[in-house]
């Protein structure tokens, strides 16, 4: 009996001392990942991006404020790191500054990963001894890239090395390159399952849905680099469009199908940006062209008809109802 109270007592003693060691983690989210923190010395604009075998990493891991900063919180996740990051940017901190701050007062230090980096590209990064290797990050120039719990040792330099050699490209794309050189390089040991990028610009804005340039994320997919990637240029397509509406607001109807017409190129079979490109050329009287455009989309799908015939009364297009009749036929 003494010897099974002792045992059990063991065994207590044991357990608490475990949990006393992980207590400081218990209930964060994992992101063992690898992720970016960038600035495009041209434009100014900042950036992240993520990639995890993990869901939905693109919440827990990416922060970004126009005109002050983005911040990358991972491994076990701290994600206030995120939000207080970028107020102790907003305060004057340095990136460097920032990091020792909320890593000295984290009793889970150890566990973390964070990089962060402040409007004029300086940056800072740590990487806590209890990371799951491979981990590290290396700082460099108007970026840091960082991972953990990666297949080999490679990632992280692959990845410093992608940013440098595609300069050439603008900072989304660019962030995009690094994701799938890590990838190339082994990526996550554990495999592919989620994605994010964000882009702020370089300086602050009033309005808080203007403060992300690009807040695009893949929540779970077998190859979420490639959908991320897919989700980008439809992104910049519709940059396009968004140029193209207000063009026609301002009665540039030659510069609206030029941004149209740049649209339906990245993709001809998207209806949507075809409709609106006949429609500019309705305005300015090209007629025929414009029914050309109109009678194959509505062979794909009728209800761009009835759309048509809605849009005189709310100002969108400004023809005649005979001329309307003959487009509608």
């Amino acid at each position: 009996m003494k010897q099974f109270l002792l045992f059990f007592a063991l065994i207590f003693i044991s357990t608490l001392n475990t949990k006393a060691q992980t207590s400081e983690i218990s209930g964060d989210a994992f992101a063992h990942t690898y992720s970016i923190v960038a600035r495009d010395a041209k434009t100014g604009e900042m950036a992240v991006g993520v990639q995890s075998h993990w869901f939905s990493v693109g919440p827990l891991v990416a922060w970004g404020k126009s005109g002050v900063g983005v911040v990358a919180t991972q491994s076990f996740v701290n994600p206030a790191f995120g939000p207080q990051g970028l107020k102790l940017l907003d305060e004057g901190y340095t990136p460097e500054e920032a990091v020792e701050s909320l890593i000295n007062n984290d009793e889970g230090r150890d566990f973390r990963q964070l990089a962060i980096l402040g409007k004029s590209g300086d940056n800072a990064a740590y990487t806590g001894e209890k990371c799951v290797a491979e981990a590290e990050h290396l700082n460099g120039d108007n970026f840091s890239v960082q991972a953990n719990m990666m297949l080999n040792d490679k990632v992280v330099p692959a990845m410093a090395e992608a940013f440098v050699e595609n300069a050439n490209l603008p900072l989304a794309e660019r962030v995009v390159a690094v994701l799938k050189a890590a990838q190339d390089a082994g990526g996550d040991i554990r495999g592919k399952q989620s994605a994010a990028l964000i882009v702020v610009g370089p300086d602050k804005v009033d309005e808080v849905w203007k403060d992300k340039k690009i807040d695009l994320r893949v929540d779970d997919h077998e190859n979420p680099i490639e959908e991320l990637e897919r989700l980008l240029k439809t992104a910049r397509a519709y940059e396009f469009m968004n140029r193209g509406d207000l063009a026609m607001e301002e009665g540039n109807v030659e510069k609206a199908l030029e941004e149209y017409g740049t649209a339906e190129s990245m993709f001809p079979e998207n209806l949507e940006m075809r409709f609106w490109k006949a429609v500019a050329l309705a305005n300015s009287d090209r007629l025929q062209e414009a029914k050309q455009i109109f009678d194959r989309i509505f062979d794909e799908d009728e209800n761009w008809r009835i759309m048509l015939k809605r849009l005189p009364k709310a100002g969108l297009i400004n023809v005649s109802k005979e001329e309307m009749k003959m487009l509608t036929k």
